[in-house]
């Protein structure tokens, strides 16, 4: 599955004339494997020792040029770091408290949420974000 939406990115990339190169292409591949919304800085750490000449700049660069082809989002959470997801379809995010892992949730019934908004309020939604937070599974062991 993985696999498939990271040729589905690259293609994306292809049709907008944007170059693959092999940084572009491991930043891909680590937002594609991870799946765990990492912020650049992440991305950064765990790509560093495989290309020791990258900087954090070019893992934003990237992440910029991704978020326009429209192949990853940004999520923005208050004054922490951005992280990036590579779902880009509708879904929310259930978010630990204590360490801040973040876990793809979706629930069918909450897509008709704009709908319902735009009726009651009669403003012209154009996107909406719900996040839960509590403590994930090992947090919630240690606290224990």
């Amino acid at each position: 599955m993985a696999n498939e939406q990271l040729q589905e990115a690259v293609n994306a990339l292809k049709n907008t004339k944007v170059r693959m190169t092999p940084q572009r292409h491991a930043i891909l591949e680590y937002l594609y494997e991870s799946m765990n919304h990492p912020t650049a800085d992440d991305i950064y750490k765990a790509l560093e020792s495989k290309f020791p000449n990258m900087s954090v700049a070019t893992v934003y660069n990237n992440l910029r040029v991704f978020k326009n082809v429209g192949i990853i989002r940004e999520l923005t959470y208050g004054d922490s770091s951005s992280r990036f997801d590579c779902v880009t379809t509708d879904h929310y995010h259930v978010i630990c408290s204590d360490c801040g892992k973040i876990v793809d949730f979706h629930y069918p019934g909450l897509d008709e949420v704009e709908t319902l908004a735009e009726h009651v309020t009669g403003f012209k939604v154009h996107d909406h974000r719900m996040e839960i937070y509590g403590s994930c599974q090992e947090c919630k062991s240690i606290s224990h």
